[in-house]
């Protein structure tokens, strides 16, 4: 027996859909808050499954935490401890990864299995295990996990070989407590990244820099709890927009910041999509009767974000002409493609690259969401699709998408989730 989301396509959707607090930022914010010495309430929280286990995670370390509301958790880590991290939950999403920074800097020591989440080819951590080096920890492997030990942590000048923003947040949460100054050189400029400092900012720490290249941090010795609300999430943003100009007429994707997807936007404007952005919502009108394909290199912010280019590729199959995909990212990130295909895509995939060619008809079968946002190319390709698709493996889409069921049947899309065997 397994759940499953069914989907009957050819409903033409139409309305307003509210996007909820970024699933990137909230799973980092989550670990740095236990970084405080004080309670710290953080609203905007997505109700997605990946919270869900980063709950578990701090109560394992003795960290009590309460949803006051759906959306608003207060974590009060004045009675934590700082004990291994070894359970079966740091291997069911990849952000727990963000535990070894803050528990290094808070502590000095973590220990802690591999991090999970899906698999979109080789994704090291070598550059947040140099980070933590720089710093002073030595970092050993014991049973499958990483042991990471300072006796003390000191400021000092890192580069990263590439601007990753796991590493770059993990850095920051390791170097709020070190002594002296740290400065991360080619820094990530993510939004989210911004969202975690200014959180930390607002318990006490002394960040500067962040959205640029260069991030400097000094050191102090107690941070306290503060408020925060987390920014929008402009993945989910740009998944429904990108299902609003594939399958929709006149839908409206409100909260959210345009200014964070306006790679995405450009890329629209080209294939021929009739939107409007406003100060805090873009307005999908609908498309012109020819779409023409476009050629998408992802690349890190603010270039074209890697977690759109597969929900777009279901845009991309109706578009004329030939389409091209690059990704720079995670280069084998085009497991989507096949499952396209089987629903009636001409999709080549020649990593690091796709070649869609369309448009093409899809039609309504049994697939398989490898990962989270393959699943939300699927949902949006289901919707398209003549006659009825099946979509397993949705614990993924439920990692990172708050109450999709519920957002989409408001559109006016039939969709529901059942148990088939």
């Amino acid at each position: 027996m397994k759940e499953v989301i069914r989907i009957e396509g050819g409903h033409k959707l139409s309305g307003t859909v509210r996007i909820s607090g970024s699933k990137n930022a909230t799973v980092a914010l989550i670990p740095a808050a236990i970084l405080s010495d004080g309670v710290v309430t953080i609203v905007g929280v997505p109700q997605i499954a990946d919270v869900k286990n980063l709950k578990l995670l701090l109560e394992d370390l003795g960290v009590k935490v309460v949803f006051k509301t759906d959306d608003h958790i207060i974590i009060d880590p004045r009675n934590m401890v700082n004990a291994p991290m070894v359970s079966d939950h740091v291997t069911k999403l990849r952000a727990s990864y963000y535990f070894m920074g803050a528990l290094l800097g808070k502590y000095g020591k973590c220990k802690i299995k591999m991090p999970g989440g899906c698999y979109l080819g080789p994704r090291p951590i070598d550059l947040h295990l140099k980070g933590f080096e720089a710093l002073g920890a030595t970092i050993t492997h014991e049973d499958g996990c990483y042991i990471l030990e300072a006796k003390e942590l000191v400021g000092d000048r890192i580069f990263l070989d590439t601007a990753s923003v796991g590493a770059t947040i993990n850095i920051m949460c390791a170097a709020v407590y070190a002594k002296g100054k740290t400065i991360i050189e080619n820094a990530a400029k993510e939004p989210e990244i911004i969202d975690i400092a200014t959180m930390l900012n607002k318990m006490g720490a002394k960040i500067r820099g962040v959205g640029t290249d260069e991030i400097t941090i000094e050191g102090i010795d107690k941070l306290d709890g503060c408020f925060h609300e987390i920014i929008p999430d402009r993945i989910e943003a740009a998944t429904y927009i990108c299902l609003a100009a594939t399958a929709g007429e006149n839908i409206t994707i409100e909260n959210i910041i345009p200014q964070h997807i306006d790679a995405l936007l450009a890329k629209l404007e080209e294939i021929g999509i009739d939107f409007e952005a406003d100060i805090d919502k873009v307005h999908v009108r609908g498309k012109s009767n020819v779409l023409k394909g476009v050629n998408i290199k992802t690349g890190t912010y603010p270039g074209f974000a890697t977690d759109i280019q597969q929900p777009l590729t279901a845009l991309l199959t109706q578009c004329g002409g030939q389409s091209q995909v690059s990704e720079t990212i995670y280069t084998e990130r085009f497991k989507h493609c096949n499952e396209l295909n089987k629903m009636g895509a001409n999709i080549n995939v020649m990593t690091p690259s796709a070649l869609i060619n369309g448009p093409t008809k899809l039609s309504g079968t049994k697939v398989e969401a490898t990962d989270l946002r393959c699943g939300a190319c699927l949902v949006i390709a289901g919707l398209i699709a003549e006659g009825t698709t099946e979509i397993s493996e949705i614990y993924h889409i439920e990692r990172g998408y708050e109450n999709i069921i519920g957002k989409l049947t408001a559109l006016g899309a039939k969709v529901e989730k059942v148990i088939v065997e």
